[in-house]
């Protein structure tokens, strides 16, 4: 068994944020989970985890403590969305990150503290356009560098991965939610898929414990930018709405919907990483254990 250490999560009770807190708890780890609950479910708590409310701007107040390591997932994650409400974007992902890389600075005055970001491949897409097409796009695409200058200006251990479109077990719907999550529950209620124009956009979907696999590979390994954590088999928008069945509706084109996403996953197969899950069999599992 590897060494236990004391790891913090930022954002450990969103979607990707608690399936990685209880995977490090199993391991034998003491994890720390901060959650402001913007997106957040309080529910369920998973035994070994030590969850803190709060803001990541005040992030040195709430862990007293020193980690082995820090995953930062907790910011403000919905592109199209975020058009709506810049503020809030800006709050959380540039006064909230803001906050854990100084804090990631201070506590390696007291011991190696190693950063693992969760950045957004919203950057890569378009031709590297993408990293313009939303305030949430621009933030993040800002953090990463961010990230990496603090590594650069004070000698820091780091590493950045890139997730790609991520689903399965525990993915919300809603205002918040990821489209595998809404298309699902719109089928579950016999309702129209929307789709937004023109539907030829393309995506990479990968499974949640896939994402997990490679986070864990990084934190252990990883070292400096560039870790890209998703399946490269691509689906058009479209295309996935007609793998759940029923009526297709083309809907409204936004400005922040991307047409498609350069993937790079050498660096993480590098470290022996690969995805092991397809949309397309969760999909039709999904639609098996939907109600006749």
């Amino acid at each position: 068994m590897k060494e236990a250490k004391l790891i913090l999560v930022t954002g450990g009770a969103g979607f990707i944020g608690s399936r990685l807190s209880a995977r490090l708890a199993r391991d034998g780890h003491r994890v720390i989970a901060l959650d402001n609950y913007f997106a957040g479910s309080r529910e369920p708590r998973v035994p070994g985890v030590d969850y803190r409310e709060g803001h990541t701007r005040d992030i040195a107040r709430l862990v007293p403590e020193t980690p082995a390591r820090i995953y930062h997932l907790g910011e403000y994650a919905r592109p199209e969305r975020s058009l709506a409400e810049p503020a809030v974007v800006f709050d959380l992902n540039l006064a909230g990150t803001a906050g854990v890389v100084e804090f990631w600075r201070q506590k390696n005055g007291v011991a190696a503290c190693k950063l693992v970001y969760a950045g957004s491949s919203t950057k890569f897409a378009d031709g590297g356009d993408g990293r313009n097409q939303s305030p949430y796009a621009w933030t993040k695409a800002a953090n990463t560098e961010l990230v990496a200058n603090y590594a650069r200006w004070y000698d820091l251990p780091y590493a950045i991965a890139y997730f790609y479109n991520v689903y399965g077990p525990g993915e919300r719907a809603g205002a918040y939610g990821t489209v595998i999550e809404i298309f699902r529950q719109k089928r579950l209620a016999r309702e129209p898929l929307v789709v937004n124009a023109p539907g030829t956009q393309t995506r990479n979907f990968t499974h949640v414990d896939d994402i997990i696999d490679g986070l864990l590979l990084v934190g252990e390994r990883g070292e400096g930018d560039g870790y890209g954590i998703g399946d490269e088999r691509a689906y058009s928008v479209r295309e996935v709405a007609e793998l759940f069945g029923g009526a297709v509706v083309l809907g409204a084109h936004s400005p922040a919907n991307r047409q498609m996403s350069a993937i790079d996953t050498a660096k993480t197969r590098a470290l022996g990483w690969v995805p092991r899950r397809d949309l397309a069999t969760y999909i039709t599992e999904s639609l098996a254990r939907l109600p006749a």
